[in-house]
């Protein structure tokens, strides 16, 4: 892989945020950087090289929520990128890692600042946690040399994606370090990170192949910004669904308390009908007992007088039973 690095990259990520200084850079004269060649304006190799670096740079920034908050429960600063260089010293050659991902740093707000355009390790203060190569060829050295520069840069977790299987299998190799040196990890998944990588046979801008991905810790996908907007538009729809449903439920649930509220009318008036009937009969009822009360009274008045009749003929010696 060239030496080469794109500053369009840079423009790319989040530079939000100002890089604070590291301990161990506190209170030091800064280097002078104004000889260092921080670019060279030698494109990356090849086109296959160049997406798989995007579809390991843009995800970062569109999707991901970020590594574990940090000690007091607050989120932590990160910085992705692609074809950057790294210096570890101003006296050393810089090494070009295909895509890094340092964790706790941040850019500067002037990335065309001459200490702000590459990874200086004085400036940034650390090395970055993830280093990913892509080979393309056998020029590389990053099963050898390469790999040893990292181990001495303290570059905690290294990987290695041959597409082509140059190197034989296995095609992705998983390093952590150990010492001073990087031994083979059986999962590939960073805990200090909260990241994994993975390979996913997939359609990307159009090509399909097989890609290296980053996963979450449950080893679904890192989206990218296209992934994420489907999704989101999928979600969207879901939930407009949902509301729809919702509606027609609370339409449903209205005219549901129409009819009953009808019902409970027609039952009202029903019931009024029926009292209306109930004093009705009563009425009646209360006509017929003072009609019966009236004969009750007239019979009552008839047997008095029929009495009184007998008790004036047996006064006159005439029993009024006797046949006439």
């Amino acid at each position: 892989m060239t030496q080469a690095w794109c500053e369009g990259m840079l423009a790319g990520m989040n530079v939000a945020a100002k890089v604070f200084p590291s301990p161990s850079t506190v209170g030091l004269e800064r280097p002078d950087v104004s000889a260092i060649v921080t670019e060279d304006d030698t494109p990356v190799d090849n086109f296959a090289s160049e997406k798989q670096q995007r579809l390991l740079t843009e995800p970062i920034y569109t999707s991901w929520s970020g590594p574990p908050l940090d000690a007091d429960g607050l989120p932590r600063t990160f910085v992705a990128a692609a074809n950057v260089g790294m210096f570890s010293t101003p006296k050393e050659p810089p090494i070009v890692p295909d895509v890094f991902l340092s964790l706790d740093v941040a850019l500067a707000d002037d990335l065309w600042e001459k200490e702000h355009r590459t990874y200086f390790f004085w400036e940034m203060g650390k090395p970055p946690d993830v280093v990913i190569e892509v080979i393309s060829n056998r020029e590389g050295a990053e099963l050898s040399s390469k790999k040893q520069r990292y181990a001495q840069l303290k570059v905690k977790h290294y990987v290695v994606w041959d597409p082509q299987g140059l190197y034989g299998d296995p095609m992705l190799r998983v390093f952590e370090l150990r010492g001073n040196r990087y031994v083979t990890m059986q999962r590939a998944f960073f805990p200090s990170v909260g990241l994994g990588v993975a390979l996913w046979d997939g359609v990307y801008e159009g090509f399909r192949d097989v890609w290296l991905r980053w996963t979450h810790p449950d080893g679904s996908l890192v989206a990218t910004g296209v992934e994420w907007a489907k999704q989101e538009r999928g979600r969207a729809e879901v939930e407009r669904g949902r509301a729809k449903a919702a509606l027609v439920r609370a339409e449903e649930e209205r005219e549901r308390a129409e009819e009953e509220r009808e019902r409970a009318e027609e039952e009202r008036e029903r019931a009024d009908v029926e009292r209306g009937r109930a004093d009705v009969e009563r009425k009646r009822a209360d006509v017929e007992h003072g009609r019966a009360e009236e004969e009750r009274e007239r019979t009552k008045a008839a047997q008095a007088r029929a009495e009184q009749l007998a008790a004036m003929l047996r006064a006159l010696g005439i029993d009024p039973k006797a046949d006439s």
